[in-house]
């Protein structure tokens, strides 16, 4: 058997369709890097290669027929008076009853799975360290019993509050002196709590006790930078570690247990305020290869890391330094572990997006040493993900949205509206030769919004600064960049002319060099005209926001996920623009009765 055909035995793909349909070979050596990587030399192959179709009776659960509309924020950026340094479930619990009265049925957040508590710099949350747990920074202190305000001193609240950027690392800290105290004082942790979350819940916490442990030694908060006798969770050293700390090991559970009860409170709240759908939640597409998901568990891929092939936004390809879960396991196991994750993301939310959808049917693959440029794509058995993932959408209510974006595959998007998972759709990118598609030619099924987080806001895409970053950072060639900023230029005019027609706008012109309100408040009532389910609006945008809040590729060259709005949350939502977008989008969705 050629290795081609061995490697598409096993579900790694020889070569793939890159953007602009052109056929990308894979290096010999990426496929067999990656069939040790899937333990060829002892798996047996699949039985038979997955194939592209929706499972019979794999429907996802929809709202009721209206089309509803809500708003999108990073919860860390928010700003206020009484948080400590970093937006917090009490800020969020300010702001669902402006959005509930203003019409919105939801609230997204970015990803709060659970980080590395002793690592707070690393701070992605699309990279986190487990996606069962929550990350304990987002938890609102004056609502956990036993606090008491004496316990901080005000100057050190004023400062954390006062940067522009969130100090993970002086939050951190912070927020876990003052937690420890209380624990240490005698804390409440309910049994069935820690019961209900089993083995998971615990190896979890232990790992947190254990990273904070190394780290005061001069090792990583990751496992892989662990000494070798503490990278088997069932290990003497472990074991012997696990019995001597127990209170640490508690005080983890119960953090994770103050979270979930306080985002489930946000929850009812939603409910309460009338939100049709509540909660929107994010659910990453992989861990980060050292955090406590992978820790000790058989069906992660050693030194293999998921990322993107080159495209139009960066010519060298994406490494998202996330481990993959083994496709081979995923088949023998009839996709169970997909499906305990996907129930438990869930359980709390209205609506889940699921970031890279197409993951469900095949990740880009990079084995150990090579580029994105040298990946391929390995397949995931669909059917039983898709199984999986209805069943839970169906049992706790959740709607599903699959980020759609970038390489999508021949047939996919059909598969995704067959199961009822909604399409994602940015306007940005939404053109054809004639120019921007006219929102009434948006699908039914799917949630439409300007932009998202890897994107720039409405003020920074007319400036056409993010071209200008992926330039001035590498990702494009100076060719690139003077076509995509000539491209600009044409969408910009493109733009106005349809807000013209639409009467949305009476004077089409405007300054290149930025976006009045009232250019950022038709373009939004445009958009909510789309027959679509669901629209999304950014805060980022709703506060008039200029700068983004990720840059795709880029670690420490900009400071992702850091960035705080300009606007107290409080003023925020007094805000003219605030008011003026959420405005024009209802009067386009009208909020429905319950």
């Amino acid at each position: 058997m050629s290795l081609k055909d061995r490697a598409k035995s096993y579900g790694i793909q020889p070569d793939y369709e890159g953007i602009g349909s052109k056929i990308h070979e894979a290096p010999e050596a990426t496929l067999e890097a990656l069939l040790v990587a899937f333990g060829a030399d002892h798996m047996p192959p699949l039985d038979e290669e997955p194939t592209l179709e929706a499972p019979k009776g794999a429907r996802c659960f929809v709202p009721g027929e209206g089309r509803y509309w809500g708003i999108a924020l990073q919860l860390y950026q928010l700003r206020s008076d009484r948080n400590w340094g970093i937006g917090d479930f009490a800020d969020l619990a300010a702001l669902i009853p402006v959005a509930a009265a203003a019409g919105a049925n939801f609230v997204g957040l970015n990803p709060l799975h659970a980080m590395f508590m002793a690592a707070p710099q690393n701070c992605s949350p699309f990279s986190p360290s487990n996606r069962r747990f929550l990350n304990p920074l987002y938890i609102a202190m004056e609502d956990v019993p036993g606090f008491d305000p004496a316990m901080i001193a005000p100057d050190l609240l004023a400062d954390l509050r006062a940067g522009d950027l969130v100090d993970y690392p002086g939050v951190a800290q912070t927020k876990l002196a003052v937690l420890r105290r209380i624990w240490g004082a005698g804390a409440d942790l309910p049994e069935d709590f820690a019961v209900e979350g089993g083995e998971e819940l615990y190896r979890h916490a232990l790992f947190e006790a254990l990273s904070a442990r190394m780290v005061t030694e001069g090792h990583g908060a990751g496992w892989l930078s662990w000494p070798a006798e503490y990278h088997d969770v069932k290990a003497r050293a472990v074991q012997d570690f696990s019995a001597a700390h127990q209170a640490e090991i508690g005080f983890h559970i119960w953090l994770q247990y103050l979270a979930s009860r306080q985002l489930q409170a946000l929850r009812e709240l939603c409910a309460d305020e009338g939100m049709r759908i509540g909660l929107y939640l994010d659910f990453a597409v992989g861990e980060a290869a050292d955090g406590s998901g992978s820790w000790g568990s058989p069906l992660v891929l050693p030194n293999v890391r998921i990322g993107a092939p080159p495209d139009y936004f960066n010519e060298q390809g994406q490494d998202w330094g996330l481990a993959p879960l083994s496709p081979l396991a995923m088949a023998a196991e009839k996709a169970a572990p997909f499906r305990a994750l996907i129930t438990q993301a869930t359980k709390q939310a209205g609506a889940l997006r699921i970031d890279h959808a197409m993951g469900l049917w095949q990740l880009f693959l990079m084995p150990e040493g090579a580029s994105a440029a040298e990946g391929t794509y390995a397949r995931y058995p669909i059917a039983d993900m898709l199984t999986a993932l209805a069943e839970a959408s169906q049992a706790n209510g959740t709607t599903i949205i699959g980020e759609d974006l970038g390489n999508v595959p021949t047939g996919f998007r059909e598969v995704m509206e067959a199961c009822r998972i909604l399409s994602y759709r940015i306007f940005f990118f939404e053109r054809d030769e004639d120019g921007f598609i006219p929102p009434e030619d948006y699908p039914r099924e799917a949630l439409v919004c300007l932009s998202t987080h890897d994107l720039p806001t409405f003020r920074g895409w007319w400036r056409g600064d993010d071209v200008s970053l992926r330039h001035g950072f590498g990702f494009i060639s100076d060719e690139a960049a003077a076509d995509q900023a000539e491209a600009r230029e044409t969408e910009r005019m493109d733009l106005l002319d349809d807000l013209t027609a639409a009467r949305l706008l009476a004077d089409p012109q405007f300054d290149p060099d930025d976006a009045p309100a009232v250019l950022t408040v038709a373009v939004h009532r445009h958009l909510a005209r789309a027959p679509s389910r669901l629209m999304a609006v950014r805060l980022e945008d709703l506060a008039g926001e200029l700068e983004p809040v990720n840059v795709p590729s880029t670690v420490d060259e900009y400071p992702n996920w850091r960035r705080k709005l300009g606007l107290d949350l409080a003023d925020l939502l007094k805000s003219p623009l605030f008011t003026d977008i959420t405005a024009a989008i209802a009067a386009e969705r009208p909020k429905d009765p319950r």
